[in-house]
């Protein structure tokens, strides 16, 4: 039997709970996720949403891609882009690509986002503070919200910033497609 993406990220948030020693009750109460919610997930039920994602690598202080990463592999410094690892939150029209070779060891990594038209990603807080991004809209126009400062991005834009508290990523009547680098 051949396991989907969605099973293998199922066995990679529980291996991540249990190792930290906690139980899916410590885990809801952390992360404002209902322990239902989490069973399912963790059960490859359902596939979590994005904002989900956000707070669970809150919790766990990783970030996203390094929750969606696989389990650590010898460094390859070159993925096609038929490997590189894609998650889809299809519930709110948002697919996220990690671009950058694997690797736990290097700081830098590349993720390209697609965000569907007339949508919104919120995140309370980040998955880990004063994280560095550069985010360069490639195409459409996104509204991007840093703790309370809106900024809107038209194509060929590039917003730098360090992320301590909530964020908003939004779409208006077109999608947005932007490419992130986490430093």
């Amino acid at each position: 039997m051949q396991t989907t993406l969605n099973d293998r990220l199922a066995e990679r948030l529980k291996q991540i709970r249990t190792s930290r020693g906690w139980s899916l009750e410590v885990l809801a109460e952390k992360s404002s996720v209902s322990r239902s919610t989490l069973s399912r997930i963790e059960n490859a039920e359902v596939s979590p949403t994005a904002e989900t994602l956000g707070s669970l690598s809150s919790v766990y202080q990783m970030s996203i891609s390094q929750l969606l990463a696989p389990i650590e592999t010898p460094f390859t410094p070159l993925v096609r882009r038929a490997e590189q690892s894609q998650w889809r939150d299809a519930e709110n029209g948002f697919a996220r690509r990690i671009v950058s070779p694997p690797s736990g060891g290097l700081a830098a990594e590349v993720v390209q986002c697609e965000l569907a038209a007339n949508q919104r990603i919120s995140y309370s807080v980040p998955s880990v503070p004063g994280h560095e991004h550069h985010l360069v809209l490639l195409s459409g126009i996104l509204a991007v919200t840093i703790s309370d400062e809106t900024r809107v991005l038209e194509a060929g834009d590039c917003l730098r910033y360090q992320l301590y508290g909530p964020s908003r990523f939004q779409t208006g009547d077109q999608p947005a497609s932007y490419l992130i680098v986490l430093v």
